[in-house]
């Protein structure tokens, strides 16, 4: 059975260059965002139950209605548990159905922004922190979304706190622009094998 790490950290933290680290190295990453996307779109049962919560106009000529969905979610904090409530369990599902595909490979990875919040610490060995500071995450969410600071600082609030994370990550990498992130990687993943 492969070791399943996941790997966490805000907005701009830098959880995709680790990432596509691990992939360069061999290492399959499972990707919530956008396996949830996927699964959103194709999957009738998740596709149904939205329907049922946010009514037929959820979903127009078969393609999602983002603004809607997005406008209904941030309309009030309820409103995205609702949604989450549908969402994250059949990503949990996939999720697993994915990890015991890969499972000929010594480690896989899952990485997702709200890997603690949405309850998927149980699916993973270890839990991957990425961390910046927040000045380096406002200024690379702006560059990189073509963003305000104030709409970056809103998205950073919303999420958990970066210090709740710490505590709760088995391994901390420091993606700051000056601290290496290559070796931090190799070392990760050599500690894990030695582990395994």
């Amino acid at each position: 059975m492969a070791i399943r790490i996941g790997i966490t950290g805000g907005i701009g933290s830098g959880k995709s260059v680790v990432s596509r680290l691990l992939e360069l190295m061999g290492i399959p990453v499972y990707f919530t965002d956008n396996e949830a996307k996927r699964l959103m779109r194709d999957d009738a049962r998740l596709r149904g139950d939205l329907t049922a919560l946010l009514g037929s106009g959820v979903y127009q000529d078969g393609v999602l209605n983002k603004p809607m969905l997005a406008s209904y979610i941030f309309g009030h904090p309820a409103h995205a548990q609702a949604v989450n409530a549908i969402v994250h369990p059949r990503v949990r599902d996939d999720f697993r159905c994915w990890a015991q595909r890969m499972s000929g490979h010594e480690l896989v990875a899952m990485e997702s922004a709200i890997l603690l919040e949405a309850g998927f610490r149980d699916e993973v060995d270890v839990v991957v922190m990425v961390y910046a500071s927040r000045e380096v995450r406002i200024a690379r969410a702006m560059r990189r979304d073509n963003s305000s600071r104030d709409s970056v600082e809103k998205r950073i609030d919303s999420q958990m706190d970066d210090w709740e994370k710490r505590v709760q990550a088995d391994f901390v990498l420091v993606n700051d622009d000056e601290t290496a992130l290559l070796p931090q990687v190799l070392n990760l993943i050599s500690s894990l094998s030695r582990n395994h």
